[in-house]
């Protein structure tokens, strides 16, 4: 099974649970605690959900909020078209429907500058299948992103056009800000406590974001709330995205099917591009004096992480939320580098859908290593719509209170707060 939204859930400070769209999982799926007892330094210890028949165990932490709000988040990558459904819970939400399906929509606009019909076809497909979700789900709010293929497609608005009038769905064309800004809630449960620093990243089909935490600036808090999630967002000190990924590494260097002799060239080219995102901001200088961890949001961390693990069958249990030292990545980047297509399609975890983008996923997790030189990474099996699906249960939690939120991550203090709730909000997000 080649990687993409399999099985697995968990709840608490890991609170999410995404199938893939033939998993044969009945929805909806509460979710159990899943707690990672791995520390930065060790390579990898994560203890996994109860599953019984399919489902995993109800929890206390999985328990359903009263609102009767159904939330519907899609991500239209350049590689792949993602959906997750959820009610909010008690400390965040529970996924009740997901979708996942490599689309390419993406393939080749970074040589021919448009969307193929080819790949909008199979796009408007997979859109399709998501707007019979939403609406049998009965989704009452919503948030539909398409980001780096639309961004840059001379055809991207005509493309939005289409789907509205073949799918009934309205996409909005997002920022690389925004972008980043979403990938940093979805995954900031994930955040180790105990570092000064982090750099989140997500390496996606057609672009890449980076972005520099400053840690110190925050609470430290044992659980976060769905609230701190946007909170989080206070403590970006930069951040970067680079026009590049998987998708269109790997055509820059001649093909889609990118081969083990390329790899160093990727590297360099991807290193290069780094390293003026890292001077500017003095982040290696940093790193060099503060404890400081990666943490890696995408297909390409989540592939490695199960291929180290030497997986039959990629487990999201056994991956979101690991822990792995970059030695490990770096040894598993070299196998793969060594393996023609066909035998990196023979990869349980990389499958003949990823074995023509993975090396070029290595490729930008390699050149990270060598211009960050940190010792750990985190692996997060979530992002953007995690991040989309906190954003709108936050928005609408503040909104019941009353208070008055006019930038995400940014919270405006309302006087009507209690002395509490104010000092809380006064002192920062929390870690």
């Amino acid at each position: 099974m080649a990687i993409g939204e399999r099985g697995g859930a968990i709840s608490g400070e890991q609170d999410t649970a995404v199938f893939e769209e033939k998993a044969g999982v009945s929805f909806p799926v509460s979710v159990a605690p899943c707690a990672s007892t791995a520390t930065p330094g060790s390579a990898i210890t994560v203890n996994p959900p109860v599953y019984r028949s399919g489902t995993v165990a109800r929890g206390t932490d999985a328990t359903e909020s009263p609102s009767s709000a159904i939330y519907g988040a899609l991500d239209l990558g350049t590689n792949n078209c993602r959906l997750l459904v959820a009610r909010p819970s008690r400390r965040g939400f529970f996924v009740i429907d997901a979708f996942s399906r490599i689309i390419k929509l993406g393939e080749g606009v970074s040589v021919s500058g448009v969307l193929s019909e080819e790949a909008i076809a199979r796009t408007i497909e997979a859109l399709k299948v998501c707007s019979a979700k939403m609406t049998r789900r009965g989704v009452t709010r919503s948030r539909l992103v398409a980001t780096e293929a639309c961004r840059i497609a001379k055809n991207g608005p005509d493309f939005i056009a289409r789907v509205k009038r073949e799918t009934g769905l309205s996409l909005e064309i997002i920022g690389r800000e925004t972008e980043a800004r979403l990938a940093v809630s979805g995954c900031a449960s994930l955040i180790d406590k105990q570092s000064d620093y982090a750099l989140i990243f997500d390496i996606g089909g057609g672009s890449s974001e980076f972005v520099w935490l400053n840690l110190k600036t925050g609470r430290r808090a044992r659980r976060i709330s769905i609230e701190d999630r946007l909170r989080i967002q206070d403590c970006i000190e930069a951040w970067t995205s680079l026009p590049f990924g998987v998708v269109t590494l790997a055509e820059r260097f001649g093909s889609s099917r990118a081969e083990g002799f390329q790899f160093e060239d990727m590297v360099r080219f991807v290193q290069a591009e780094l390293e003026p995102f890292s001077r500017t901001n003095g982040i290696g200088a940093k790193i060099a004096s503060a404890d400081t961890h990666l943490l890696g949001t995408s297909g390409t961390v989540t592939t490695i992480a199960g291929v180290y693990l030497g997986l039959a069958e990629y487990t999201r249990a056994k991956v979101d939320g690991c822990w792995l030292s970059t030695d490990s990545i770096r040894d598993v980047s070299k196998r793969i580098a060594a393996m023609d297509w066909a035998e990196r399609a023979a990869q349980p975890c990389i499958g003949a859908e990823r074995a023509d983008l993975i090396l070029a996923g290595c490729a930008i997790m390699e050149a990270m290593i060598r211009v960050w030189p940190v010792t750990s990474l985190r692996v997060a099996d979530r992002g953007l719509r995690e991040g989309i699906l906190a954003t709108l249960i936050a928005e609408d939690a503040i909104r019941e209170r009353g208070l008055a939120e006019k930038n995400v991550g940014k919270l405006r203090l309302d006087p009507a707060l209690s002395a509490h709730d104010e000092a809380r909000a006064k002192s920062g997000p929390i870690l």
